[in-house]
């Protein structure tokens, strides 16, 4: 049996979901197939978002890349329920004996409790302060953040400690926090990037189908803003053939919602990604579909992806060069060729413990 085929039951509508199949992740030695023994009643039938619980020992990951601006971040969930089908992260499932595919968004992995695990690395003699990343895998705040809370304990762990941190995220759940994140933003500690792929609603509901409506993120970005929390727009990504012709678009809109910078990476399609990306355009925009990965191609050499660094954020190639000096032409026209100023990282300070031995000084 190949083991790309689906373990998905017959009968199980993944209504509201990216991926169209779910085949066994790469690391597995055997394949699964699913069929029907006539015991499950059709009425629960319906693919249901499972969440599971970690029992966190770490909080912070490095990385050494060259085309990343943090070397730190903290990811609060593992899987996404947004469900984006483009998402560079599905394969990261694999690790976990589960399917890039339709796990990806419906077996999630929650990290309660790495608030405290957190506190105990930033008070580590050997810890040294830099930008925080959230959101550079999977969502934090995507929808179950609103049961489990682990975002905000990491929020009132780094606010404790005056430490600093950049969010990315496309969920409107962020707006919760704004007190914090103001508080923060105040003392020159947080900045939040938001995602937004498109301003076309039927489009991103096929695309990236539990994720908020183009115009909510807009909503999102003015609310930030008005709450004095610096906001980047980020288009990323684009697709080409598909969104690339909404860049200008979107920028605009992103600006006129109160984002003071911008940036934008084309579409990766790393390992598993890549079927599951071109199943999803066959499904959705069929007459497209071969011009867009034609364009793909184009960007990474003939290959669907190129993991180079240097390469994958832009590609490379007339394709590649035309959108970087339409980036930048959009960018100066709109205000947003703007480079943040960077955070704060003297503040930072461990905040005395319950029985700590007060300084005398």
């Amino acid at each position: 049996m190949d083991k790309s085929e689906s373990t998905i039951m017959p009968g199980v509508r993944p209504r509201g979901r990216g991926a169209l199949g779910n085949a066994v992740g790469r690391f597995e030695g055997a394949a699964r197939l699913a069929f029907e023994d006539g015991w499950e009643p059709p009425e629960e039938r319906v693919l249901r978002t499972e969440v599971r619980v970690e029992v966190p020992r770490s909080a912070v990951s490095y990385n050494t890349s060259p085309d990343l601006p943090f070397d730190r971040a903290i990811n609060p969930y593992r899987g996404c329920e947004h469900g984006c089908i483009y998402c560079f992260a599905r394969p990261s499932h694999a690790f976990l004996n589960l399917s890039p595919g339709l796990d990806f968004e419906t077996k999630l992995i929650a990290r309660p409790g790495i608030g405290a695990v957190l506190d105990k690395e930033l008070r580590a003699k050997s810890y040294k302060v830099a930008v925080m990343a959230l959101g550079t895998n999977t969502d934090p705040y995507q929808p179950i953040e609103g049961e489990y809370g682990v975002m905000r304990e990491v929020l009132e762990v780094l606010r404790a400690f005056k430490h600093p941190l950049a969010i990315t995220t496309k969920g409107t759940m962020i707006e919760r926090d704004i007190d914090l994140l103001a508080e923060m933003a105040g003392q020159g500690l947080c900045r939040v990037g938001v995602s937004v792929t498109t301003l076309d609603a039927d489009l991103s509901r096929k695309m990236e189908p539990r994720a908020a409506a183009p115009k909510r993120r807009l909503q999102t970005i003015t609310r930030l803003a008005q709450a004095g929390i610096p906001v980047r727009a980020m288009i990323s990504p684009m697709i080409p053939g598909l969104t690339d012709h909404e860049l200008e678009p979107i920028m605009a809109a992103c600006r006129d919602a109160g984002a003071t910078a911008a940036s934008y990476i084309s579409l990766r399609l790393p390992r598993e990604v890549s079927q599951l990306f071109q199943d999803w355009l066959a499904e959705h925009v069929p007459d497209r579909a071969a011009k867009v990965m034609a364009r793909v191609r184009e960007l990474h050499g003939g290959m669907d992806y190129d993991p180079a660094f240097g390469k994958r954020m832009r590609g490379e190639g007339p394709w590649a060069d035309l959108m970087a000096r339409r980036f930048r032409v959009a960018a100066d026209r709109l205000g947003l060729a703007v480079k943040l100023p960077p955070m704060r990282c003297d503040l930072f300070a461990a905040p005395a413990r319950a029985g700590d031995q007060l300084s005398l000084f």
